[in-house]
């Protein structure tokens, strides 16, 4: 909660300057899912002038006195900052910019809601009766036509094979209009839409993840079950903790030695020559993805000081050319030293990047959301790498410890 709280006031200070604000926080109470909410309430007035941003693009986004405007370059920053913010604090984090996989209406919200409510009271009686309840999750029409064609998509490998098995399995048709497909689910006269439903149900999202099964082939889903490390057992005797501490030291090795082999032979590593392939492997999608993240983060940064100085100049343009038909060049210049100044640093950084057609603050605002979701994109990449490269290093170095303990074993007898 306190590192909710804070992420939440940082976000205001930083998204929010001159405005009123209430930062609230509080767990979720309705439902108990266990998730923390952030609230902000700002004053719409602004009641100083601040600095302005990149994303500004009109002085009524940096004036005193003008109201708050949620225009679209603002909500897009504003969803770029949540992302960086929560990949920051090492937080799970959404895809703010690409739509949702999985979309839920306001209606279907309070639906899943009243029909939790209702199942929450009939299973109560049923307890109450000494009888086990068959269902604890409510499900609305849509979620369960969700699942029903997420377990299809992911199996079936052409739009053909896909139909076929929807109806087959479930009884629900499928049908294409003006290139959007929709679905209707058994005992149902009316079809449902992919657009009501998410985006991983729609035509394209469809068709590419068929496209990907059709490619694939067919491999063992890597578990993210952590393994431990084998404990040198004779190097622990030393301490002299008794026979009760070997005993507990030999069945902690023998619960993690199974749970490397049952690893390994998941993932079909039982072989030295190709679990040592894997981890090269993996070691190089580790340093080509942190590359990229890397060199996405230095675009990134350079997108923002150009959009920076942009701002900088626009604003302070008028200023400089004042300045050259001002009767008084040098009371003019004490009275708008500070404009002159951000004027002069954007035009040297202008200047020392060889930029004479200065770009258009829309395109250079598009483009950095484009970097920060494909960041996002090999930052997973790269996360998930190192948890398996992490897991196979400890599985090879538990092998390597375990025989050789065995060998010490037998030289002692």
């Amino acid at each position: 909660m306190e590192t909710a709280q804070a992420l939440g006031l940082k976000f205001c200070e930083e998204n929010f300057p001159g405005h009123p604000a209430i930062v609230c926080t509080h767990p979720d109470g309705h439902n108990r899912s266990g998730n923390i909410h952030v609230h902000i309430v700002i004053g719409s007035i602004r009641t100083r002038e601040v600095e302005r941003k990149p994303y500004m693009q009109k002085p009524r986004d940096w004036l005193e006195g003008m109201k708050h405007s949620s225009t679209a370059q603002t909500m897009r920053h504003l969803r770029v900052e949540v992302m960086e913010l929560c990949e920051g604090a090492g937080l799970y984090q959404i895809d703010l910019l690409n739509g949702s996989k999985e979309r839920v209406s306001e209606a279907e919200y309070w639906a899943r809601r009243r029909g939790q409510q209702k199942l929450d009271l009939a299973n109560a009686a049923l307890t109450v009766a000494g009888q086990q309840p068959r269902q604890k999750k409510f499900e609305t029409v849509k979620d369960t036509l969700r699942k029903q064609i997420s377990s299809v998509l992911y199996r079936a490998t052409s739009f053909e094979d896909f139909s076929d098995r929807l109806l087959q399995q479930y009884g629900i048709a499928v049908k294409e209009s003006r290139g959007c497909l929709s679905y209707l689910p058994a005992g149902r006269t009316k079809f449902i839409r992919a657009k009501h439903l998410g985006d991983k149900f729609d035509k394209a999202a469809v068709l590419a993840t068929l496209q990907a099964n059709a490619e694939r082939k067919p491999k063992v889903q890597f578990k993210q079950d952590a393994i431990g490390k084998l404990i040198d057992i004779q190097s622990r005797m030393i301490e002299d903790k008794g026979i009760g501490y070997k005993r507990w030291l030999t069945k902690h090795n023998l619960k993690i030695m199974a749970q490397t082999v049952k690893l390994l032979q998941e993932k079909g590593l039982t072989d030295e020559d190709t679990l040592n392939q894997r981890i090269a492997k993996l070691e190089a999608k580790y340093h080509d993805s942190l590359a990229v993240v890397k060199d996405l983060e230095g675009r990134m940064k350079t997108n923002n000081e150009l959009r920076y100085h942009i701002a900088a100049y626009t604003s302070t343009k008028n200023v400089a050319q004042q300045l050259k038909t001002a009767k008084r060049p040098a009371v003019f210049e004490e009275q708008h030293r500070a404009e002159l100044t951000a004027y002069r640093a954007a035009a040297a950084y202008f200047k020392a990047n060889n930029l004479t057609k200065l770009p258009s603050p829309k395109k250079l605002e598009a483009e950095y959301a484009q970097l920060a979701s494909e960041k996002a994109k090999f930052y997973e990449q790269y996360k998930e790498a190192k948890e398996e490269l992490f897991k196979l290093k400890t599985a090879k170095q538990n092998v390597a410890s375990f025989f050789r303990e065995e060998e010490q074993t037998q030289q002692e007898r």
